[in-house]
């Protein structure tokens, strides 16, 4: 893709803190993918739903795992990213961070609802612009949706 250098190779693991880091969200995340988003489907919406139609009220556990398995591939060919943000042993999915082409790039994160107003989203709010001026070659990102 234009939007990245040819021999740009995307982080595969960022620490946040000692108990959490992002990670390239994969397929095989759907079993705590799904509960993530689910229990935080309202506010979700809010956030992404005019724009992305995501996510929506029935959606199934394999649907989930349809949508998974697209981000895998799009991070695989560079088109797009889907980071996912885990405790330590990646037993519970956090929220995710996503990076998409626009003029440079376009880049999102939310955490769980559990997790709002807390030091966990507020680390994830500091940490997001600063790894990205740092580990990747945009040069004018945009935040937000």
């Amino acid at each position: 893709m234009s939007w990245l250098p040819a021999d740009f190779a995307h982080p595969t693991r960022a620490p946040l803190d000692a108990e959490h880091h992002l990670r390239p969200i994969r397929e095989s995340d759907v079993d705590i993918d799904y509960p993530a988003v689910m229990g935080s489907r309202e506010r979700l919406w809010s956030l992404y739903g005019e724009k992305w139609g995501w996510p929506p009220a029935d959606m199934p556990h394999e649907d989930d795992r349809v949508d998974l398995a697209r981000h895998e591939r799009e991070q695989d060919a560079h088109e797009s990213f889907n980071y996912a943000l885990f405790n330590a042993d990646e037993t519970e999915l956090l929220g995710c961070v996503y990076i998409d082409p626009a003029d440079d790039a376009r880049i999102s994160w939310w955490v769980v609802d559990e997790y709002v107003d807390t030091d966990l989203e507020r680390a994830l709010d500091a940490f997001v612009p600063k790894w990205i001026a740092e580990a990747w070659p945009f040069t004018s990102p945009e935040y937000g949706i």
